[in-house]
């Protein structure tokens, strides 16, 4: 699907769902307390996030 200059896949859009999930992955662990967790978790949303956009 093409949105302005942008040709958007079924993988881009997957990739993005998956740095979502990550990102609520971070807000719970941080509500229970697991700082390290987290951290680890949003530097994986990070890559997953820069694969999307680098894939467009």
């Amino acid at each position: 699907m093409k949105i302005g200059e942008l040709d958007f896949t079924y993988a881009n859009v997957l990739l993005f769902g998956l740095a979502v999930f990550l990102l609520m992955g971070v807000i719970s662990f941080i509500k229970q307390g697991l700082k390290i967790a987290a951290l680890i978790v949003l530097a994986l949303a990070a890559l997953v996030a820069a694969g999307g956009v680098m894939w467009l």
